[in-house]
């Protein structure tokens, strides 16, 4: 059985969040992202397409690329814009595409499987 707990985001500084908060990185090329980061030091495409700090040519896969991710995502965090919750939390969010809607949780869930015979505390 899947079990979901409440947990401690990290959130934008609300103050800063339309800098942050940007497409998702895999409804763009890395070139794109290359335009979108420009002039743009607290954009997530540089955590979630950090290629755009690298050589252009850059293979998206190479360590450096996920190196370059982790230090760009440090840096948020260090800088103050982006924070962790104090308390752990269930999440409510909407996404909107046109006519349609819909509205999701954001939790933390179990993805194992629990062992034969164990029972988890209700």
């Amino acid at each position: 059985m899947a079990r979901i707990q409440p947990f401690a985001a990290l959130r934008p500084d609300p103050e800063l969040a339309s800098k942050i908060c940007e497409l998702p990185y895999d409804v763009m090329s890395s070139g794109e992202a290359r335009q979108l980061t420009e002039g743009n030091p607290l954009s997530f495409l540089r955590v979630s397409k950090p290629e755009t700090d690298l050589p252009p040519g850059t293979d998206p896969y190479s360590p450096a690329v996920y190196a370059k991710g982790k230090e760009n995502f440090e840096k948020l965090i260090a800088r103050g814009a982006l924070r962790q919750d104090s308390t752990p939390q269930f999440y409510l969010y909407r996404q909107v595409m046109g006519p349609h809607s819909q509205i999701g949780l954001v939790a933390a869930a179990s993805c194992g499987r629990l062992p034969a015979g164990h029972h988890p505390e209700t």
